[in-house]
């Protein structure tokens, strides 16, 4: 029998750019087509702390991060967007762990997670873990980093 479908199977090659690793080609290419040149200000896998660890009966729980591929801020430094770049929207493509630490970070830093699929001129963007959001037959399509993920939501 195969292993079932996770993000830890599914990875490309790691590709190396600007002092960056990516853990994959999209990666790198949502990167250098859409964040690199934008002149926005980003992050390029920060860590956020999701549930810290909790110390039981002898032992402790482990802390829970999620890393998004990359964070896009405003002139004030407030989040934009947080995008996880993804190969499609399917149960395959994000799994039921990944959603998981979407909904928490959603739940912790107030701004949902993207999931971006990108194409040759544009990228799709669905915002996750949040409960009113656009469907996989319909998801955003964005040109660039400068929009408001709040519009894709009202359907």
């Amino acid at each position: 029998m195969g292993a079932s479908p996770t993000a830890l199977n599914k990875r490309g090659n790691k590709v190396h750019l600007d002092g960056y690793t990516f853990d994959s080609q999209k990666e790198c290419d949502f990167y250098t087509r859409f964040v690199r040149g934008s002149g926005a200000r980003y992050e390029i896998h920060p860590h956020y702390l999701l549930e810290d660890r909790h110390e039981l009966t002898g032992f402790n729980t482990r802390k829970v991060i999620y890393t998004p591929d990359v964070v896009i801020y405003d002139d004030s430094g407030h989040i934009l967007h947080v995008y996880d770049v993804k190969n499609g929207f399917t149960a395959y493509a994000i799994d039921t762990s990944v959603k998981l630490r979407f909904t928490l970070f959603a739940a912790k830093y107030g701004i949902p997670v993207e999931a971006v699929v990108i194409r040759k001129h544009d990228f799709k963007s669905i915002a996750m873990g949040i409960t009113k959001q656009r469907s996989a037959k319909e998801p955003l399509i964005c040109r660039d980093v400068f929009y408001d993920w709040r519009g894709a939501m009202k359907l």
